[in-house]
């Protein structure tokens, strides 16, 4: 899948030299919403961490795509990167890109979370994680980040595009009885240990950054 139009967009706007001056802005106001008071340093650190998220979604497509095609759903990966670009191509979203870096972390957060759920329900039904980095604490975080009432509206997003690709009826289709693995492997399809966790810590210092309830 091309993912040129989203890198140039990332590029411009992780870039600028005013992004992690932003995203300090953001974050810090959170902290503090939260009763906290971190240093530069630490939110320095928190910067580079959205960032870095926002920057790996291009190569995480990639990464969906290629596991995807490996275990036969490319038709339904294909229709959920193309929901996942079609909201990149929207200035006006949920968090208009036009108002800079911060504008992109409902994109990101889209996109990272439309791929976990495929890789979730691949787990869910096969045992296996379908690539190898496990963005569930990330997303987690960076939803808490974009905070209320927009990050329902993004979750509602993710779930009409994973559930318009037909996703779940084709990994159960996969999933024949020779086909169900051992859970407790926590195993990728590339055969080469557990899915990591991409290290969210740098976020620690907003607070609780836990839903409530």
């Amino acid at each position: 899948m091309n993912t040129d139009s989203i890198e140039q967009l990332i590029n411009g706007f992780c870039g600028n030299a005013s992004a992690e001056k932003e995203l300090q802005e953001l974050l810090g106001a959170i902290a503090e919403g939260n009763g906290e008071s971190p240093g530069t340093t630490a939110l320095s650190s928190a910067a580079r961490f959205v960032c870095d998220y926002i920057r790996q979604v291009p190569y995480m497509i990639t990464v969906a795509w290629t596991a995807a095609c490996n275990v036969g759903l490319e038709t339904e990966m294909r229709q959920i990167i193309l929901g996942v670009q079609s909201y990149w191509d929207k200035d006006n979203d949920v968090i208009p890109d036009h108002i800079g870096i911060i504008g992109l972390l409902d994109d990101a957060y889209c996109s990272m979370c439309s791929l976990q759920a495929v890789s979730d329900h691949y787990q869910l039904q096969t045992g296996k994680f379908l690539f190898p980095t496990d963005l569930t604490t990330a997303n987690r975080a960076v939803r808490a980040v974009i905070g209320e009432p927009y990050a329902t509206e993004l979750d509602r997003f993710i779930m009409n595009t994973v559930n318009d690709s037909k996703l779940l009826d084709a990994v159960k289709s996969l999933a024949s009885k020779e086909k169900q693995l051992r859970f407790e492997l926590h195993e990728t399809i590339w055969n080469h240990g557990s899915a990591d966790a991409m290290d969210s810590s740098p976020l620690a210092i907003l607070g609780n950054l836990e839903p409530p309830g």
